[in-house]
């Protein structure tokens, strides 16, 4: 369960069901799992006995402990791992005093510690990939609906030439399906046991250490890793990194979206919902509140991904503090990625596209935007540098004179020789010059779909 600080933002920012992987609970759990599985492990190459099993899995229950109680003990040991092993064992002794001499046999509390977090974050993966595919279906949709709807593209915020808004969504497509991708590639590396003693040999286990190994990594579905990595955090560094790429990715589609949604664009919104935007003194206002979601991820993530990346360089076999400093951070940027796909979930498959709107923007320049086009196409019967000097002649008339640029083309006899009315009035039309923009969309669906069979 949250803690009462988290409930007033929770249901904003963050998903339940990963809040809820990463509540107290769920960290006990993942702790207890492990214990559980190295009992199980050890029985089965016969180094405890297999009698032990039942009472110890009996007691690896979340349930059975009192995180208020842990959390007091936890202040005094350093870590959750500790006061967690002397509860267990105490409740193991309670029903098998035989069994409680072989809880946690051989193991150290960061092997406990990070063994759990591992299960906690493939559950976090797993709701990461659902919602990762959920958002590119839902943009790939939107993409092709909108492959031919035209808008201003906008460079250093002017409008430049048009773009279509398919086009704008098939890039950020792009990015989630190599998300997805990098996902998938990095969870051989993450997924993988912790289980290496008190300074990563195992010596406690003796000759039966590697079996062990081998038995305890099937018993949690994880994969074994070329030795122990209580100091080297690279797998959670790299996790960590992917967690600030997506919230970026998410931030950007945010930051255009609530761009798109400004009384003086008024061209794409967020779906409209009885009490959603509003303003406390404004009865007018349609505010951008998912898309704030997601530029807040992106605005939050990139420092939580420099603590992951500031606590790499720890000390020998067993780090002091800087382990620490990873507890709360990698646990809160699976939140905070999580709370922003959950508003792109709400946001992209309701857009509510003004496309007239779109279309009267790309005349606000009175047919500046598309100077490029007329510019080209001269170019190929006078000459670069003479279209170009002579078009820029034309624009600068055309904003003299308030004008619109087809007006003040159509009447330059030097355009006139080379061009005829109708070849402006193609040039001049934004459907004409979209270049490859539905190619661009066609190619994103395809590769998100290549990859989600």
């Amino acid at each position: 369960m949250s803690s009462p600080s988290n409930q007033l933002f929770d249901a904003y920012f963050t998903q339940p069901a990963m809040r809820a992987i990463f509540c107290d609970r769920g960290r006990l759990q993942g702790m207890l799992d492990f214990e559980a599985a190295l009992a199980r492990a050890e029985a089965s190459v016969g180094l405890i006995p297999a009698e032990a099993m039942a009472p110890i899995g009996a007691a690896c229950d979340a349930e059975l402990y009192d995180p208020v109680e842990l959390a007091q003990a936890i202040a005094g040991a350093g870590n959750s791992a500790i006061p967690l092993v002397k509860a267990l064992g105490r409740r193991v002794a309670s029903a098998s005093p035989e069994a409680e001499r072989y809880v946690h046999l051989g193991a150290t509390s960061q092997d406990t510690m990070d063994s759990g977090l591992v299960l906690q974050l493939r559950a976090a993966i797993e709701l990461l990939e659902s919602d990762l595919a959920r958002l590119a279906d839902a943009l790939a949709a939107q993409a092709q609906c909108h492959a031919d709807t035209p808008l201003a593209g906008r460079t250093w915020l002017q409008q430049a030439t048009p773009v279509t808004l398919g086009m704008k969504l098939a890039g950020v497509l792009g990015a989630v399906t190599r998300h997805r991708q990098r996902l998938n590639e990095l969870k051989p590396r993450l997924l993988v046991l912790q289980f290496g003693g008190a300074s990563g040999s195992l010596a406690a286990l003796g000759e039966q250490a590697w079996p062990v190994s081998e038995a305890l990594a099937r018993e949690l579905g994880l994969g074994l890793p070329e030795q122990p990595w209580h100091t080297q955090r690279d797998r959670l560094a790299e996790f960590a990194g992917l967690l600030g790429l997506i919230a970026g990715s998410l931030g950007k589609l945010g930051r255009d979206l609530s761009l798109l949604m400004q009384t003086e664009a008024g061209e794409v919104f967020e779906p409209s919902a009885p009490g959603k935007g509003g303003s406390s003194t404004m009865p007018h206002k349609r505010n951008p509140v998912s898309a704030a979601v997601l530029i807040g991820a992106a605005t939050r993530a990139p420092g939580l991904v420099a603590t992951l990346l500031a606590a790499m360089p720890q000390e020998h076999e067993r780090s002091l503090g800087l382990w620490h400093a990873e507890w709360e951070t990698l646990p809160e940027l699976c939140c905070l990625v999580s709370g922003a796909l959950q508003q792109a979930l709400l946001a992209v498959p309701g857009l509510e596209v003004d496309a007239a709107r779109m279309r009267a923007n790309l005349e606000l320049t009175q047919g500046l935007v598309l100077a490029e086009a007329v510019s080209i196409a001269l170019a190929q019967r006078i000459g670069r540098d003479a279209a170009h000097h002579l078009i820029e002649q034309c624009c600068r008339q055309a904003v003299e004179q308030g004008a619109h640029l087809r007006a003040v083309l159509g009447a330059n006899t030097e355009v006139c020789a080379q061009l005829s009315a109708a070849e402006l009035d193609r040039l001049l039309d934004a459907a004409h010059y979209l270049g490859q923009a539905r190619r661009w969309v066609e190619r994103a669906v395809a590769e998100h779909t290549h990859f989600s069979r």
